[in-house]
């Protein structure tokens, strides 16, 4: 890391089984979407020799080559594997979607890696997302680089940039945050404006060009030693007030000469404790060129700056009955524990998985225990069960390579895991262990969706079953009360790939259609209703009468069935069939079609016959008596209400209580959150926070987050129930 003195000439393209933690570097790039995470990906393959200068592996194809939607949409929408190959070490570089729906991918991202590079935009700057995950990050204490990109922009300024990030991720403390080098800059052009065409080290004083294409070393000329020596000198003063060598600050400070060696030493320290955060510089390689700008220097602050596996902790794990067991950190040795990272479906080798292996050795061939996850509620099953698992490969693009083993710390793409799915643990068939899982955001955008023909509807449900065990940030529901299969997802782009996944990859044509909210009635006052059932037309009849009274109760009191006929005016026997139509009714409605709740029915009397009545006559006769008390009585439509929590930076904290009075909200209270945030609390109806999860991304510029939880049932306005008693009519 720190300006070595002779550039890598690249490794062999081909990556390889680690043969141990110490030579595993695992790194997730984080970004907003458009930042250049994938070109950097692309370019640090390069640079490695893993790619030709097309940017093409050597059996074809690129190393983003992965997804089919990905091409459509000029967006990334999954986790991306690419393990290269540099100076004896095998990174393993996981490239996250931008884009806020997909963050699940981004959590997995992190899950697996050790390290994260932070890549922004020197054109468009920090947004409030990516401030967001640096805040996870930080929480658990994961060791973060920045990287600068778009550099060739007009509006580029590596120094303002470096400011900002400064500003955004250092805190209390901005010189955490500085930078390793400068740019160097060539001739101005036509247009005015001045490329960046090198690097300049601040803790070497050399200078790196790669205007050539290819990384060249040299002394830096007297101008530009002014300009290094300022920020090398903050730089210095930075590394030492992170050093655990006490005595250092106090040396430098009385003129001593530090040596470079130590310095890269502490740097690297720093670094890999995650209380220092060096800014770099990239750029993709020119036609033609075999090293973009600044890829060396990443290369080697990911290789010499960032942990390894080693230095990681155990994570925490038990026996699948949850009694705890201690498991040695990334032991080869050790009994195996794994963890599924990613599911995904392949057209040829069927379901993959990705695979960070935390303790053991995993090889093909063998087989292993797969134990559940604990995502029951989102339509994921636990699993307990034996699986033989295929091959193991490192993926390159659309390519697989075969590797023979994959040690702890590595990371493997898995075939034939026909059970697992992400987020599951594989561990010794003998030995079963289960790893606790990472916290994943809950979908709060429904997308309610039928099959589009008889065709479509026999490969729905194994359809689905697919989608949801590639995805778990999302939620299979079967609607009992509106009969509806709803999709919740955690946003508009999250559902259109689960659309494009469905009927391109499953063959499944599903139709959206309006999500249906949970309604329901209740008597808003004391009614009584008669029901007669009385048929004579030869031969056996039918004869049941029974008179009611209906009564309001409070909320959550659901249905409450009295018996007060005297005289056996009703026979006993028929008590059951009365009550039994009556609750079928309720269940049915009595205006709108929507369960009827919170009423006591009283039986007071009625009338039976010796022959004809039956239990049939008299549910049927329950029914209609319910019926009739309803048409003369005012029947309130009742709405589900949730409890609406919004965690919001303050400077959106009126736009958001606004939002939500405009939504029929009540804000309950408020109260102060770390990071210049507030936490509002609301009750909100349900039917006014179907697309949330959308407007309030758009409100928040992506930085606000919710949760919705169901509080009761409450009376609808009178005009909207007016409206939706009228649609039902219509429906009718």
């Amino acid at each position: 890391m720190g300006d070595k003195a002779n550039a890598h000439p690249g490794a062999a393209g081909r990556a390889t089984a680690a043969d141990h933690p110490a030579s595993v570097r695992n790194v997730v790039l984080v970004g907003h979407s458009g930042s250049g995470k994938t070109t950097l990906v692309e370019a640090l393959a390069l640079t490695a020799g893993a790619v030709n200068r097309a940017g093409r592996v050597e059996d074809g194809g690129t190393v983003s080559d992965y997804d089919e939607i990905e091409h459509r949409q000029q967006r990334s929408v999954q986790l991306s594997l690419v393990p290269v190959d540099w100076d004896g070490y095998k990174i393993n570089v996981l490239d996250t979607p931008g884009y806020a729906d997909f963050v699940g991918e981004l959590r997995a991202g992190l899950r697996a890696a050790d390290a994260a590079l932070f890549v922004v935009s020197a054109s468009d700057g920090v947004d409030g997302s990516t401030r967001m995950v640096w805040e996870e990050c930080a929480a658990v204490g994961m060791p973060r680089a920045i990287v600068v990109t778009h550099l060739e922009s007009a509006r580029a300024d590596f120094d303002e940039m470096t400011r900002i990030c400064a500003d955004a991720f250092g805190g209390d403390d901005p010189d955490a945050v500085l930078p390793l080098y400068l740019p160097l800059h060539g001739s101005q052009g036509p247009d005015g404006h001045v490329p960046v065409t090198g690097l300049i080290g601040l803790l070497s004083q050399r200078l790196f060009d790669y205007s050539s294409g290819e990384r060249k070393e040299s002394e830096p000329g007297p101008e530009q030693m002014p300009l290094i020596e300022a920020a090398r000198n903050r730089l210095i003063e930075g590394i030492i007030s992170e050093s655990e060598d006490e005595t250092l600050m106090d040396r430098y400070l009385s003129g001593a000469e530090i040596d470079f060696r130590t310095l890269v030493e502490d740097l690297e320290r720093a670094v890999a404790r995650g209380v220092f955060h060096p800014v770099l510089a990239a750029a993709p390689a020119a036609e033609g060129a075999r090293q973009g700008l600044g890829t060396v220097e990443l290369l080697e602050l990911i290789t010499g700056g960032f942990p390894t596996p080693l230095e990681r902790e155990a994570p925490t794990v038990t026996t699948p009955d949850g009694r705890a067991r201690r498991v040695k950190a990334c032991d080869p040795d050790g009994p195996l524990v794994a963890e599924v990272v990613k599911t995904a479906s392949d057209p040829y080798v069927g379901r993959v998985s990705m695979v960070r292996v935390f303790s053991g050795t995993l090889r093909p061939d063998e087989t292993v225990h797969v134990s559940g996850h604990g995502l029951a509620d989102r339509g994921h099953e636990d699993h307990d069960v034996d699986e033989r698992i295929g091959a193991l490969s490192a993926p390159f693009g659309k390519q697989q390579r075969a590797l023979t083993h994959a040690i702890a710390g590595d990371l493997a793409c898995v075939a034939k895991l026909n059970r697992a799915e992400t987020g599951d643990t594989l561990s010794a068939k003998d030995d079963p262990l289960l790893m606790e899982p990472w916290e994943m955001p809950d979908p709060l955008l429904p997308l309610a969706i039928q099959a589009h023909s008889k065709a479509d509807e026999d490969k729905l449900s194994q359809g689905l079953g697919r989608l949801v065990a590639e995805d778990p940030t999302m939620r299979l529901e079967q609607n009992q009360n509106t009969h509806q299969v709803v999709l919740w997802c955690l946003g508009e782009a999250h559902a259109d790939v689960a659309l494009e996944r469905l009927r391109n990859r499953y063959g499944v044509q599903v139709d959206v259609v309006p999500h249906k909210v949970s309604l329901r009635e209740t008597f808003a006052a004391r009614s009584a209703g008669r029901g007669r059932h009385v048929k004579q037309s030869g031969g056996h009849g039918q004869y049941a009468i029974c008179e009611i009274e209906v009564e309001p109760l409070p909320g959550g009191s659901g249905i409450e069935f009295v018996d007060k006929v005297v005289g056996g005016a009703v026979p006993r026997q028929f008590i059951p069939s009365v009550e039994k139509g009556v609750r079928a009714q309720a269940a049915r409605g009595v205006t709108t079609g929507y369960p009827l709740i919170d009423v006591r029915i009283t039986l007071t009397d009625g009338k039976a016959h010796s022959v004809d009545s039956s239990d049939a006559a008299f549910q049927t006769a329950g029914a209609l008596a319910l019926r009739e008390a309803a048409t003369d009585a005012r029947i309130h439509l009742l709405e589900p209400v949730a409890e609406v929590t919004v965690l919001v930076g303050d400077e959106y904290v009126g736009a958001v209580m606004s939002d939500l009075s405009g939504r029929r909200g009540r804000v309950v209270g408020t109260e102060q959150a770390p990071g210049g945030r507030t936490l509002v609390r609301a009750e909100v109806p349900e039917i006014e926070i179907g697309r949330y999860a959308v407007d309030l991304r758009s409100l928040s510029h992506g930085t606000a987050r919710f949760n919705r939880a169901y509080a009761r049932h409450e009376p609808m306005p009178p005009q909207l129930t007016d409206r939706i008693r009228e649609q039902a009519q219509g429906a009718h």
